[in-house]
């Protein structure tokens, strides 16, 4: 019988989660999603993107991966192996004055993760446009993979989401 993996049960139960705020709670409003297997290095990936429906400019996009090794180390059940998932977070936001809002973006998400994040700021902005306002990308990446011991943890988790993209509308 066809047991479904880490990656398959994390995946279903964050878009439960996620499409439950959007359609039942009516808190965000969902984007973009995206289910892929890369056959060229034999990986999952899933990402779903959204905002909040108060503030729509500044959205959010959970992504979970799935490595070959992950993957590899769950089917073949290795001895030892602890499967599990990476999970990453991007928020995109425009801002306008780099020097104050990047410091204060990185307080924030800070204070929010605490500890268990890595956090990158990478800016841009459309050419002979530069010097109006730029598109902050911010990445959050865990430090530690996730597995099905996580599930109970989700809605945790996407409330933490929420009120960073909360928090970064007042930024």
């Amino acid at each position: 019988m066809y047991d479904p993996t880490v990656f398959e049960n994390l995946k279903v139960a964050f878009e439960n989660h996620i499409y439950d705020l959007d359609n039942i709670d009516h808190i965000i409003t969902i984007l973009d999603r995206v289910d892929r297997m890369d056959l060229a290095v034999l990986a999952r990936d899933f990402s779903i993107h959204f905002a909040l429906v108060d503030h729509p400019d500044i959205t959010a996009e959970i992504v979970l991966e799935a490595s070959i090794e992950d993957l590899a180390e769950e089917i073949l059940e290795w001895p030892g192996a602890n499967p599990g998932c990476s999970i990453t977070l991007r928020f995109y936001k425009r801002i306008d004055n780099v020097a104050i809002q990047c410091n204060d973006i990185e307080q924030a998400l800070n204070s929010i993760w605490e500890n268990e994040i890595e956090l990158t700021q990478t800016l841009s902005f459309k050419y002979a446009q530069e010097g109006s306002d730029y598109i902050d990308t911010i990445e959050v990446r865990f430090k530690h993979k996730i597995n099905e011991e996580n599930m109970n943890e989700i809605g945790d988790f996407l409330d933490h989401v929420l009120k960073t993209l909360e928090e970064l509308s007042e930024i």
